[in-house]
This record gives C-alpha cells, structure tokens and sequence, in this order.
C-alpha cells in the first residue's frame, strides 16, 4: 500500500477520492511554445497521482522543474511505491521531468499511446519498458481502473486521455485546459470571466486547426456513458462544480464558431492605413455591426487571433513597404493561415506611396487561411483624401452586407 501523502502547498493536493495533483504552479511565466503564446496570468503544469492498491503517476511536470517535481515525490510519497507511469502526450510540459523521473525508477512501466512510444524515444533516446495501449485498454489498480482514450491531434499525434474509473475523473491532458494559475485549484473557486476568457484563448490559437476532431472526440466520450465528476487537464483550473459544462463549450467553439462581430486589424507606417481603419469601422458600425479595431504592431498576437475566433468577419489592413506588408501584419497573417479558420470572411485594405501591393498580397494570404473574400479590396495613395476616407466607410458599408 502506498505511504500516507501529506498535503503541502507546494506540488501536493489531493483532488477526489483516490486522485491527488502533484504538479507545479508556474506564476511568472509569461511566454509559452517557445515566444509563440503569451501566458498573461502565468501557467501551472498539472500532474496526477492515482493513489490506490496500486500507485499511477499521470504525466510529469514541464522540464525546468523537474529537479523540485521529482524531489516532491519522494518526500511525500517515496517512487519507490510508484508501481506505473502513464504519458498522456509527450510535449515537455507533460513529460519534460520523465527522463529524470526514469533515472530512480528504470523499470517502471510506461504507458502511452503507439505514437506516444515513438515520440518517447525520439525525445530521450532511451530504451524504457514502455506498453503501448489503444482506446478501451484497462489497468487495474484496485479501487480504481484507468481506462486509455485515444486523442489523436489534440494536439498531437500521441495524445490521449486517461478516465479514471471508480473516481469519475477524466485527465483530459491539453483538452478542456487553460494557462492560468491560482491560489485555488478548481473552476468554482475562481473569477469565472477570467477562466472561460483564458479557456477560449487555449482553444483559438492551439485547438482550431483540430475543431473537426475536436467534436468527434466529445461525441466518442459521450457515446461512450461514462459517469464524469471532474475533468482535470494538464493546465490550469480544475472543472469540478457542473464539469461538462467545458465539453459543451469546446463542442460549441468546434463548430465554426463564432459571436457576429467583425475586427479589423492594421498596421500603419505614418497613419494613412489607420485613418482608412477608422472609416471602414465607421461604415460597419453604420449597419449595426459590432467591430473592434487593433492595431497589428501595438496588440498581442494571442489576444488578436481569440478577436478573429470569436469574429464573422476579419478585415486586414497594412502600409505597402518593399512591395510587400508591414511585419506585424504578415505575422498575424501567417498564424491565420495556419490556423485554418472557419465559416469567415475577410477583406483587404491598404496605404501607399508609389507601387500599392499590400491589398493584394494581403488577400492571397487570407484565402490561403480559408476565409472567404466579402469585397474586393481598396487602397489611398499618400495620405487619404475626404473621397478615400468616404470610400473606406463604403467599403464597410458593403462588408457588413456580405456577413
């Protein structure tokens, strides 16, 4: 039997029944992905702990950390009693401290998904006693059994979720997970627009390109009747109080979501292309619609890109410089493109001195992201004149017509 875990404020909570955290709580992190997303409220990196006849540890902690991860258990725990380690997905956040974890428990047993094997291996170039598992394969603990849920490209290949049977609890890994650390560790102990604001900003720049799989997945786990009382992922706030609420709300955002409003996004070299913004929000505004204008240079990319998840309509605007558009627009742009969004349109603008490309080079970039083009772009030469600025309002005028 496993030795008695006592609760600490740091790296140990137990959660339900037989399931306890033993993760780490990332306050001052403000990048993630490398530079690529910004962590406006920090992170927390969560791992679990089964605690029954037999001991399961469900992911590790990110790799910076793992020195203080491994430490805490065996103060609290002893890894000699670890019978079984599951990798749910083998990105560093979740398995960054497996190899240091590995070095005092070699021969432990390691189950993870096929992919989840051969991702292990190209990571730690090591030969560990992995079992490799496919949705509906057990192990049985005691009290509790884990059933493995294959999740692939959610979002990665190797992804899987791990149900705890007995307890009810899924470990969902990154789905239904947030960047956001607390003092509290569960979603009816925290500022509800500060949760469901960082859930959404999860699910616009890292789930979007997957929203296909994303609804298949809720439909599987539905069909599947299991009784669900927590959701715990891999970062951020536990769901306990109503927790399938975030299953409605992924099932909702999977399904080309979006709230009617339009943002118009620009950069601008001496302010011509920002007065051009300014009347084709005009024009928007005139029939109604809801508009939000960010200025590409000056704005988080992470923030933007959630304006366009939540937006029908995107229209994107830039200064013409060496042919081409400013950085920042051609940033925005190609995370976009990337992410593949749905059911929107969009629709061009620009500045110029002389050559005025950046209508047209914006535009190949937006059908290349999937949007549909509303209206055919427009451009002001040097500084816009009273018929430009009347034309950038008509110009919103006909976007809003086409949402």
């Amino acid at each position: 039997m496993a030795k008695e875990v006592k609760e600490v404020f740091f790296g140990v909570k137990q959660l339900k029944d037989d399931v306890w955290w033993v993760g780490v709580k990332d306050w001052e992190i403000r990048r993630f992905h490398g530079e690529e997303y910004t962590t406006h409220r920090g992170s927390t990196y969560n791992s679990y702990l089964v605690r029954d006849e037999k001991l399961a540890l469900v992911d590790t902690v990110w790799t910076p950390f793992h020195a203080d991860f491994v430490q805490e258990l065996e103060r609290t725990v002893g890894l000699d009693r670890i019978d079984l380690v599951v990798i749910n997905h083998t990105e560093q956040d979740h398995a960054g401290s497996l190899a240091y974890l590995m070095e005092r428990i070699p021969d432990k047993p390691i189950y993870c998904t096929k992919n989840g094997a051969a991702l292990i291996k190209g990571h730690f170039h090591r030969d560990y006693n992995l079992k490799v598992v496919k949705t509906g394969d057990t192990v049985d603990l005691g009290r509790n059994k884990l059933v493995f849920i294959e999740a692939p490209m959610l979002h990665w290949p190797d992804t899987m979720f791990t149900y705890v049977a007995g307890a009810n609890v899924l470990l969902s890994n990154d789905a239904f997970g947030q960047h956001y650390a607390s003092p509290f560790f569960f979603n009816d102990q925290v500022d509800q627009g500060e949760l469901f604001q960082e859930a959404i900003k999860y699910y616009a720049n890292i789930l979007t390109p997957f929203s296909k799989l994303v609804r298949a997945k809720i439909k599987e786990l539905v069909d599947m009747k299991v009784p669900v009382e927590m959701i715990a992922p891999s970062h951020g706030i536990i769901w306990r109080e109503n927790p399938l609420q975030i299953v409605g709300k992924y099932d909702e955002w999977a399904a080309d979501y979006h709230e009617g409003s339009v943002v118009v996004l620009y950069d601008t070299m001496w302010g011509a292309t920002r007065k051009l913004a300014w009347a084709i929000a005009r024009g928007l505004e005139k029939k109604g619609v809801p508009v939000k204008v960010f200025n590409t240079a000056r704005s988080d990319h992470n923030d933007l890109i959630t304006e366009v998840f939540k937006a029908k309509g995107v229209v994107v605007g830039s200064s013409t410089i060496n042919r081409g558009i400013l950085s920042s627009t051609a940033a925005i742009l190609e995370t976009i493109r990337g992410l593949q969004f749905k059911n929107k349109v969009a629709a061009s603008f620009g500045s110029y001195g002389w050559s005025g490309e950046s209508p047209g080079v914006i535009e190949a970039k937006l059908r290349e992201g999937g949007f549909a083009i509303a209206v055919e772009p427009i451009k002001a030469q040097w500084d816009p004149s009273e018929q430009d600025l009347a034309a950038g309002e008509a110009f919103g005028e006909a976007f809003a017509g086409a949402l």
